[in-house]
Order: C-alpha cells, then structure tokens, then sequence
C-alpha cells in the first residue's frame, strides 16, 4: 500500500501546532524558535514530506514554466531549437512544457488554451503550417501573457520573433547553382503557406533574374511535408520532362534525401549530370553518397535567442511598445552533390 504524501497539515497536527507555524519553519522565518524549526524539519524529514511547489508558485504569481509549443519534435530541426531553449533557461530554475501541434491549427490553439490554464508564465510558438488565424496569439497578448514566435512568421502580428534570414540562405544556394554552371535549376517548394517556404521560393526567382536566367514554372514544384517521401514524386515530375532540370533546390534535406534516391534509382549522376541542394543541414545530411551540399542554419542559436528575449519578458514589466524582431544568419555548406 502506498503511502500518503505528508502535508503541512498533516506535521502541524503531529507536532501539536498551527499549520503557519509549520510553513514558516519550513521556511525559517524568524519569528519561529529554533527548538520549533527543528522538530518541524525533523519530521518533515521522516514524513518524506515535499512542498507544493505549483501552489507555492502560484502565490508568487509564478510558475517557473514556459511552454514552448512546435510543429513536430522528432526533427533534428526541432530537436535543435528546444536544446537551446532548455539550455537557456535551466540555469534561471524554469522548467519548460513542450506541445507539438502536428502541423494542425487546431491542435495548436488546444495546446495554447491547456498551458495558459496551468498559467505557464510564458510562451514560445512556432507555428503549424495550417495556422492562418492568430485569435490564440492575440488572446495571449490581450491578457499580456509573454509570447515569442519563432522560425515561421505570423504576419500583422507585433509580437517579439526570432527568425534565420531565409531568403539569404535560399539566394546563397541557388547562386551557387548557377556560378556552377548549371543553367535548368528546379525548385522543389514547400506549402506557401508557411513564411519560410514563400522566403525560399522568393529567393530562388530572384538569384534566377540577377543572373539573367529565364523563370520556367515547370521547374517549381511544390509538394506539402519535409520527410523524404515527400520528395520522390516531385523529382519523378522534374524528370520526366521533356528537359529535365541539371540542378535541384529543395525545400529541406529530407526532401533532398527523398529526390537523390528517385535520381539515383534513374542511373542518373550525381553531381555531373544534376546537382542538389537542401535545406537545414540536418546531421544525416553528410553520411549520404554523395554527402548532401545543404544550407546550414543555426537553430540551436534561435532557441536560446528567442529563450532570452522571453525571459526578459517575464521578468519586466512585458512592454509592447519595444518589440523585437531577430534574423540570424545562414551558412551554405557545399558537399559532394553539386558541382
């Protein structure tokens, strides 16, 4: 039989007292005799006894949480970002509550409504790729509850956002392309739903027109998730047409990894007869043959970024009038798949 958890009433009725005296000595207060703190802390010992510390959080207007809520955690991506929101914050004593929305809006307003009732003291959000309505987000600010969005964007909101520029990273790849010679550069997009998708395929349009390259929409194929399988039938499209694209711009490495088996399985080469690119420089990206050249993005540097202004949040007075909005730099990585 288990047994019950000692609560404060439960040593001040043993020990003959009031249950204040009992809190007070466990808090050493200096009204209460050393002789009374000892025999209170003698027994608390022996009772196993373990303060409440939501309650006690909760007088303090405190929980010492923040939730931090994320399309899908499984990603290195994700992963990332969460180590550095945890590495962030664990020194300051707050405990993080994580939520994955699955790339549903409902699930994410869900999410948002279960942690606002446990009064986490605040939020960090990056939002699904179905999220196109903020009443969440908007009730989040009206009750003046800490927020910080991050690596996709909620347009005509001002709230505090960490971003990577997105567009410079994109626009580093496909010039790379292009300064490597190849001339029929594809373009396998993500959902325009999402910001950073629209930055990427924005960016790709544009290295094309700097360089004189007509846009083809035949090369632009748009598919709706970031695993590998998402990228084989797209790549099967890009290659079946009467003049297949020499060079690959994916939306992700997964779906990067997705096209170079569709290619490979063709007996088409890789780099010399089409080069591919990807996107997030995820750790598998470098153990493929040929390693996947990828654009590397610092998202452990985004969770503890967007960590710290949320914390400066909670810990002032969460002034509206200063908003911040961050973008952290991107890296191209070139390996051995393209030129």
């Amino acid at each position: 039989m288990k047994k019950k958890r000692a609560t404060i009433t439960d040593i001040a009725e043993e020990l003959g007292v009031s249950p204040s005296t009992v809190s007070r000595a466990l808090n050493d207060h200096p009204a209460i005799s050393k002789k009374t703190k000892k025999a209170v802390l003698k027994l608390a010992r022996q009772r196993n006894y373990q303060p409440n510390l939501l309650a006690l959080n909760l007088l303090k207007k405190r929980t010492n949480t923040i939730g931090v809520i994320v399309p899908e955690i499984t990603s290195h991506f994700f992963s990332s970002v969460i180590n550095g929101i945890q590495d962030l914050v664990k020194p300051f004593g707050v405990n993080m509550i994580i939520g994955q929305s699955n790339e549903s809006y409902e699930e994410e307003k869900s999410i948002v409504q279960t942690f606002a009732s446990i009064r986490v003291d605040g939020f960090l959000i990056s939002p699904s790729s179905e999220t196109k309505k903020y009443d969440h987000l908007e009730s989040l600010i009206q009750n003046n509850i800490p927020l910080v969005i991050f690596d996709r964007d909620c347009e005509g909101i001002d709230i505090d956002k960490v971003f990577v520029d997105e567009y410079n990273g994109a626009f580093q790849a496909v010039e790379y392309l292009i300064q490597s010679g190849c001339k029929r550069i594809a373009h396998i997009a993500g959902s325009q739903t999402l910001s950073t998708a629209r930055h990427r395929l924005r960016a790709y349009k544009d290295a094309l027109e700097k360089h004189s390259i007509p846009f083809n929409a035949d090369y632009v194929v748009q598919t709706d998730g970031f695993s590998p399988e998402y990228g084989i039938e797209p790549t099967r499209r890009l290659l079946s047409l009467q003049t297949p694209p020499d060079a690959i711009f994916t939306i992700n490495d997964g779906v990067a990894i997705g096209a170079m088996y569709v290619i490979k399985d063709a007996g088409i080469k890789i780099p010399e007869e089409i080069s591919i690119i990807g996107f997030d420089d995820d750790p598998h990206s470098t153990y493929f043959k040929p390693s996947l050249s990828t654009v590397w993005q610092p998202t452990y540097e985004m969770g503890m970024l967007a960590a710290r202004i949320l914390m400066k949040r909670i810990n002032t007075n969460n002034d509206l009038s200063k908003i911040r909005v961050e973008s952290l730099f991107p890296e191209l990585i070139v390996r051995g798949s393209s030129m």
